[in-house]
């Protein structure tokens, strides 16, 4: 039984892709097998894990078009019990090439369907947009992550991301439901920071998670060496949090994605 999890909010910079690396990371390291899917055209994730374009020949974009299957494209990370259906920037086009598809909001949701039985957790790190790629996600999804950044305009979007999954919901995915938003780049230092979490807390109440992702300059290097930020440097604080994070949020998955 496999539980997928959509990382998604339309607004960039947030910690989306650090975000989704590293709890795929401490989730794999709980003996979970962890699949990664790539689903936004820059390919950061890919880069991220240190896989390069030459092991990048099949990708979510031939997976969405249906020349490959979701086995054929995936490929191991140097993170053990982690794999990752890698992004190129083809990805770009992806969503007006789209719209001549049938069932066009389903295509990762069939690709999955075919192979998901080999991982327990799937997270799929999606496009900073509310495009096709995004939807095809969210239908494909069980639950959802939002990563919110600790800013004056924290939760402008928010609302636009939310009206999407009932939109979701509505049509395509009744299940979808929302596993919790997580507040990332935490600065203590800044009284700004402190205002914005709480002012979140008080909009969301409980689907915010307890944990914080603080400003971390080894979150921040960890890409650069193709490396989560747990293997580069697994006691620094943003490494920590993640592992925090994780925890949190296995403990609210649905029941089948713990019970293997």
């Amino acid at each position: 039984m496999t539980t997928v999890i959509a990382v998604a909010n339309q607004k960039g910079g947030v910690g989306k892709t650090t975000s989704a690396i590293n709890l795929a990371t401490a989730m794999a390291a709980t003996d979970l097998r962890v699949l990664l899917i790539d689903l936004d055209p820059q390919g950061n994730a890919s880069t991220g894990l240190g896989v390069g374009q030459a092991q990048r020949e099949r990708s979510s974009y031939e997976v969405l078009m249906g020349t490959v299957t979701m086995g054929e494209a995936v490929v191991p990370t140097r993170v053990p019990g982690l794999d990752l259906l890698p992004a190129t920037v083809d990805l770009s086009g992806a969503e007006v090439e789209l719209i001549d598809f049938e069932a066009r909001t389903h295509r990762l949701d069939l690709a999955l369907k075919g192979a998901s039985t080999k991982w327990d957790i799937v997270l799929i790190d999606c496009p900073p947009s509310l495009g096709l790629l995004t939807i095809n996600a969210l239908v494909a999804s069980d639950v959802l992550l939002v990563p919110l950044q600790c800013e004056f305009f924290a939760l402008e979007g928010l609302s636009q991301l939310l009206s999407t999954v009932e939109r979701i919901r509505g049509r395509f995915n009744p299940g979808l439901s929302i596993l919790g938003v997580a507040l990332t780049m935490y600065d203590r230092r800044n009284r700004l920071t402190e205002q914005v979490a709480s002012d979140v807390r008080a909009v969301l109440g409980a689907v915010v998670f307890q944990t914080v992702i603080p400003r971390n300059v080894r979150l921040s290097e960890a890409p650069s060496h193709g490396l989560p930020a747990l293997i580069y440097d697994h006691r620094c604080s943003g490494s920590e949090a993640y592992i925090a994070l994780a925890r949190e949020m296995i403990a609210r998955l649905p029941r089948k994605a713990v019970a293997a």
